[in-house]
């Protein structure tokens, strides 16, 4: 074991790779990080719900239970952020994880110095949200878009979108610039809080959930529109 910081943030690490997991796990505390580690889907999905951690990584490919199934299972009951590690590339495998809640993906392999600013930027986002003192409660009309910061997500009449914390993040800064086109390379900072690289598709993934979301309310008055060329941005006119 390593010593550990007073206070140091929880991460559970799903890994069923003995070289792999053991790696992460010993940099991870290394950075000051308490790191709790397990090789099997189903262990992880009980560790999840009887703890309370800061951030999950988890493996795609798991024994027991495969972390698409834990990563649903975990969105029933808990928003803690999810980050995604798997050497499955295909942009299927990437929606699959978005659609059912992950917050970031990181495909395999990865180092671990890319691996610590993921984990550190989605704390920095926790930690924001945290200190949000004055919660925006806006009353909407029948029909309207009603953003809960509370919830972190977003409903018309009532019935919730559902949608993650790093969607909600993104919808609420375009609304907030409503009818203002905002840039990828400025969504990826102010949003993921992390640098644009035209490979990476999260943030493409995240607007297509949002629309999913938003239509399936039968939300039609402004609609998160691609400027192309340019990046979103969300209101009721043409793009």
């Amino acid at each position: 074991m390593n010593p550990v910081q007073a206070g140091a943030h929880t991460i559970l690490a799903i890994e069923d790779d003995q070289v792999l997991g053991s790696y992460v796990h010993e940099q991870l505390g290394r950075c000051g990080f308490q790191v709790t580690w397990c090789q099997n889907g189903r262990e992880g999905l009980a560790l999840a719900e009887r703890n309370q951690f800061d951030v999950v990584l988890m493996d795609i490919l798991l024994p027991g239970m495969n972390g698409l199934d834990v990563l649903y299972a975990l969105r029933r009951s808990s928003a803690t952020p999810v980050i995604l590690m798997s050497a499955l590339g295909a942009e299927a495998d990437r929606i699959s994880g978005f659609r059912r809640g992950a917050d970031d993906y990181l495909p395999k392999p990865f180092s671990m110095a890319e691996l610590q600013v993921r984990v550190e930027a989605i704390l920095r986002r926790v930690a924001m949200e945290r200190l949000r003192t004055q919660p925006r409660e806006e009353v909407a009309q029948q029909g309207e878009l009603h953003f809960c910061e509370r919830s972190a997500d977003v409903s018309v009449n009532g019935q919730p979108a559902g949608l993650t914390p790093s969607e909600y993040r993104l919808l609420d800064t375009l609304h907030r610039q409503r009818e203002e086109v905002l840039s990828k390379p400025f969504l990826y900072q102010h949003v993921l809080q992390r640098g644009y690289s035209q490979h990476d598709r999260s943030l493409d993934m995240h607007v297509s959930q949002i629309r999913r979301k938003l239509k399936a309310l039968g939300y039609q008055r402004q609609q998160l529109r691609t400027v192309w060329g340019k990046g979103y941005l969300f209101g009721g006119g043409e793009a």
